[in-house]
Order: C-alpha cells, then sequence, then structure tokens
C-alpha cells in the first residue's frame, strides 16, 4: 500500500551524497529502502569518487562538476574538502534543482533534499528553492557525540593542540548551524 500511495503522489526523492565510500554505502541503503516504498530516486554526488551507476540502475544520477581530483585534495583534510564541495558544487547543484522544479510533471516532483551531513549546503539550497531538507548523518552514534562534546572538552583544556597545524576554527567553522549544546 505505502509504495502504491507514494508512487501516486510522484514522489521524487533527491539525496546528495558524500563522496568517501562510508557515506555512499549508508546513503545508496537509504535510497534502496525508499524506492521499494515506491519513491523516485535521484542520487547526486561530486564527480570525485563517485558511486557506481551500474550497481542501481533503478536511479537516476546527477554527477555535480566539483574541480576535485586525487591530486589536489587530500581525504586526510576533511575541512579542506567539505569547504571545496561547498564553494564548487552548491550553484551547480541549485541549477539542477531549479531545472528539476520547471518539470511539470505531477507524478515526478521533487517532494525533498536528502542530504548526507558533510555537504551542507544542500540544505542552503534545498531552503532558497522552498523544499523540505532532511540532514542524515551516515557515521556511527559516537561521531555524532564526538561532535556533540568536542567544544566543551576544547575549551575545558582537554584537548589541545599546541605544535600542531590543526585550527580548531576552522573544524568548528565546517558545521556553522549546530548547536551541540542540548547533547552536553
Amino acid at each position: 500500500m505505502e509504495k502504491q500511495e507514494a508512487k501516486s503522489l510522484g514522489r521524487r526523492l533527491v539525496l546528495v551524497v558524500f563522496p568517501f565510500q562510508g557515506h555512499i554505502n549508508p546513503m545508496l541503503q537509504l535510497a534502496t529502502i525508499l524506492n521499494s516504498k515506491g519513491f523516485s530516486i535521484t542520487i547526486v554526488h561530486p564527480q570525485f569518487n563517485s558511486p557506481n551507476h551500474a550497481k542501481h540502475p533503478e536511479f537516476s544520477f546527477v554527477s555535480l562538476p566539483d574541480g576535485l581530483s586525487e591530486s589536489n585534495i587530500s581525504p586526510t583534510d576533511l575541512v579542506a574538502l567539505i569547504s571545496a564541495l561547498k564553494t564548487n558544487c552548491e550553484a551547480p547543484f541549485q541549477q539542477y534543482l531549479e531545472e528539476m522544479l520547471k518539470v511539470d510533471d505531477p507524478y515526478d516532483r521533487v517532494a525533498c533534499v536528502v542530504y548526507d551531513g558533510f555537504m551542507h549546503f544542500a540544505q542552503v539550497v534545498a531552503n532558497n528553492l522552498k523544499l523540505p531538507g532532511i540532514n542524515v548523518r551516515t557515521s556511527a552514534v559516537a561521531t555524532l557525540l564526538f561532535f556533540a562534546v568536542f567544544p566543551r572538552a576544547h575549551d575545558q583544556g582537554y584537548i589541545s593542540f599546541k605544535g600542531t597545524y590543526v585550527r580548531v576554527d576552522h573544524i568548528l567553522k565546517a558545521f556553522p548551524s549546530n548547536n551541540f549544546d542540548e547533547f552536553i
């Protein structure tokens, strides 16, 4: 019954994935579940480390130009990667969604943007276009707890980066809208 209801409503979900395997796989698993309930799925991804389209012929895939390559990005510099993806992918994503919203097919209209938590620019675009957005954290609960306690542990001196190149202010700026005070 759920599948028929979703198909009759013509719901398309746009999932925006972060280009690391530990993020791509959970998003594709979620897409598979949502598709089994009758939703049409579009996977939007950066060109860098894109998912294998052939393994999921039931989904539509859209590749965003990201300006990244193995030589100009380090997978160990997460903040730089998130910043580069925001800078390079936000405008193409907005353009793509604007084109999707022009489609007059009532059975294939975009219902929601579901995005990996590291692809937070997707919420900005969804807000601009008055679409609902859902942030999905693909990492373990322990990681969420780390993000919740990190600022306080740093402020209280339990974590120190003296003598290292890590800048805490850059880490915290990478997640601009998160307020974790209620978790601590």
